[in-house]
């Protein structure tokens, strides 16, 4: 009688764990993601696209209404057009505006590659476009040199009404270390 009653409680510890879980999983994808970023070079991209794929997350690039050239993005020109935008943090340089049904998303993560430690104005641009005041927005970037500290830092600074979680840089990212990341 005592082993059918513990196998009896044994199951049931593993039924409620199991229910607990799926709950757990199904709040996480009842919520609406959006993947945003920005990508010089295609590198970003990259692992938006990694993210999305994860998060089973909307994917969206943020394009700047004129395209950056390789003279614009030349760091040791003091002329170029990347380094007078981010000598100006004032700079809002225009972007496309063709996201549709901004407000609906729950959680954005916001990928750019890291310039002069920050994140591009681009990136400013496109939070300023769009109205995420109260939603969760997690930070990611690429960077040939750079962690991803002070970009966090300036943005939850310029926008504190975000409700920012810790971002990741994520040079070399694979479908595995992204998804484990993001909590798959």
């Amino acid at each position: 009688m005592k082993k059918y009653l513990l196998t009896m409680l044994a199951t049931l510890a593993l039924c409620v764990t199991g229910c607990a879980q799926n709950n757990s999983k199904s709040m996480n994808n009842s919520k609406k993601v959006l993947v945003a970023y920005y990508s010089a070079t295609g590198t970003t991209e990259g692992v938006a696209k990694l993210i999305a794929s994860a998060t089973g997350g909307t994917l969206y690039e943020i394009q700047p209404e004129k395209t950056y050239t390789s003279a614009d993005l030349d760091w040791t020109n003091k002329s170029s057009r990347s380094t007078k935008e981010m000598a100006d943090k004032s700079s809002r340089p225009a972007i496309v505006k063709n996201l549709k049904n901004a407000s609906s998303y729950d959680v954005i993560y916001i990928g750019y590659p890291i310039w002069w430690d920050e994140a591009p104005r681009v990136v400013n641009t496109f939070l300023e476009a769009y109205n995420f005041e109260g939603k969760t927005v997690i930070p990611f970037a690429t960077s040939g040199g750079s962690s991803i500290s002070n970009s966090e830092k300036v943005l939850k600074a310029t926008y504190p009404k975000l409700k920012w979680q810790s971002g990741r840089l994520l040079n070399r990212a694979t479908k595995e270390t992204v998804a484990k990341w993001v909590g798959q």
